[in-house]
């Protein structure tokens, strides 16, 4: 018969899986058990549930000795070896030597730790195909969580502390005793007279969550006596918050934002009208997505990019991101490019002989006609329809043309002007992204004229005139 300590909190726990959906029938969780009192009646409560015959739940105990404590590590190792035997549940024992890795890896001891358990773990979910892991983090855990977190100043995110539930590599990581705090775990551990063991490194000052859990919560628990029931409401509050914050993120950035492969783009004006708080994690996002990853110490990063962004004055600018990305700001757009998108289009040029012609232009998605037209064509059948079409006095151009890349010290001659103007001035004047500017090709004549910037501007080469009896047609499209 089920002890009335144990029977309270897998009633509870029942609750709860149902309450967060933690688990389907027929699943197969795997339980994390350390021995410590936390873990130790976590499976004695996950085993009762599994009894029900509604859920038909499979469980595996799995155990990691670290190698931190010699003897006593295998002692523990033994003692969780037992349980499971005990209560006829599979038992699976992963064996590191951390100190090692800590050495290659440069990590810290705890750090080094959870990669290598957190590693194991999955490779049991992998081996049991299961649908979940089970976790023994419960409240006090949380209240140092959120503790240690705040310190480091994180933002709604941080402080939302460790979830229920989150999925982690296909598989979900479930904390059931995340509403309940320790003396409550240990008092029904020796109410129901379930046996555990204490880890000693849990008593060392050397590890921070120790001095949080045994200096810093003590002292501020003088001001307020629910302290950690305070900051477990703090950190569901704030789960809430940030979960939907996230998903209007989520959103915005799908109607906002633009990707193809090697960039990321989003107009400056559709950032600025958003609120501050959307804006920050806009810009999170797209990092995450590129991926390139953030956590609490990239705010400033985060908010270099943002008040770039938001600022009114049209300009350009250039930030690196790092690993091989920067974000660049040209005019109204904003750009999170790889450095292999950036790479410079080779120089080309195509001659044009003969008409009808058709010129693709290599790796910049522009497609440019030339068509012959003789006199006699109404008006209204030679005007350009914008600046992806230009006529020309055929007469007036000397031959072949050529279709070719932008060269350094290119300038054309315009309407309106004595002399000419350098196409770079001519780009800046149109507001023409430098991103962009290398893939417009220029079409120029036999005498080394520039006639023609598709889509953005023609020379006062050739103009047609009341005395023009042939006419030149080109036209660029975009693939």
């Amino acid at each position: 018969m089920t002890h009335p300590a144990l029977y309270r909190l897998v009633r509870e726990v029942r609750q709860i899986g149902l309450e967060h959906n933690l688990w389907s029938p027929g699943d197969v969780i795997i339980t994390a058990v350390s021995g410590g009192p936390d873990s130790t009646i976590l499976l004695h409560i996950l085993n009762e549930i599994s009894r029900d015959p509604d859920l038909k739940l499979s469980l595996v105990c799995a155990h990691v000795n670290h190698g931190f404590r010699g003897q006593e590590s295998d002692k523990e190792a033994e003692f969780v070896r037992r349980l499971a035997e005990e209560l006829n549940i599979p038992f699976e024992l992963g064996v590191f030597d951390v100190p090692a890795y800590m050495r290659e890896s440069g990590m810290g001891g705890q750090e080094a730790a959870r990669e290598k358990r957190y590693e194991f773990l999955h490779q049991v979910a992998d081996k049991y195909r299961a649908q979940a892991i089970a976790l023994a983090h419960h409240g006090d855990d949380q209240a140092e969580t959120v503790i240690m977190r705040l310190l480091r100043g994180s933002g709604p995110t941080g402080i939302s502390g460790m979830r229920m539930k989150r999925k982690e590599k296909k598989v979900e990581l479930i904390r059931p005793l995340l509403r309940m705090n320790k003396n409550t775990l240990v008092q029904a551990c020796e109410q129901a007279k379930i046996p555990y063991v204490t880890d000693s490194s849990n008593l060392l000052p050397k590890y921070m969550r120790n001095e949080i859990r045994m200096d810093v919560l003590p002292f501020l628990g003088q001001y307020n006596e629910q302290l950690s029931h305070s900051l477990n409401r703090l950190s569901e509050i704030m789960a809430e918050e940030d979960d939907y914050l996230q998903s209007e993120a989520k959103r915005i950035y799908q109607q906002i934002v633009s990707c193809r492969e090697g960039e990321t783009a989003v107009r400056a004006q559709d950032v600025a009208g958003l609120h501050l708080a959307l804006q920050r994690r806009l810009i999170k996002l797209i990092l995450n997505y590129l991926p390139l990853g953030t956590d609490d110490g990239d705010f400033a990063r985060i908010e270099a990019i943002r008040k770039g962004t938001v600022q009114s004055q049209p300009t350009t600018w250039t930030l690196d991101l790092g690993g091989g990305t920067r974000c660049i700001r040209e005019y109204d757009l904003i750009r999170f490019v790889s450095a292999r998108a950036e790479s410079a289009i080779p120089h080309y040029t195509y001659v044009v002989e003969c008409f009808p012609a058709e010129v693709s232009v290599m790796d910049t998605g522009h497609i440019v006609h030339f068509t012959r037209l003789e006199a006699g064509v109404s008006l209204s059948e030679i005007l350009p329809e914008g600046k992806d079409e230009a006529v020309f006095d055929a007469d007036g151009l000397e031959y072949p043309l050529t279709v070719r890349s932008r060269l350094a010290g290119d300038s054309m001659s315009v309407f309106g002007m004595n002399g000419s103007k350098k196409v770079k001035d001519i780009f800046i004047d149109e507001k023409i992204p430098p991103s962009l500017r290398s893939r417009i090709p220029m079409i120029a004549d036999a005498a080394g004229r520039i006639v023609w910037i598709p889509g953005v501007r023609r020379s006062s080469v050739a103009a047609v005139n009341e005395r023009t009896s042939s006419l030149l047609r080109m036209r660029m499209e975009r693939d």
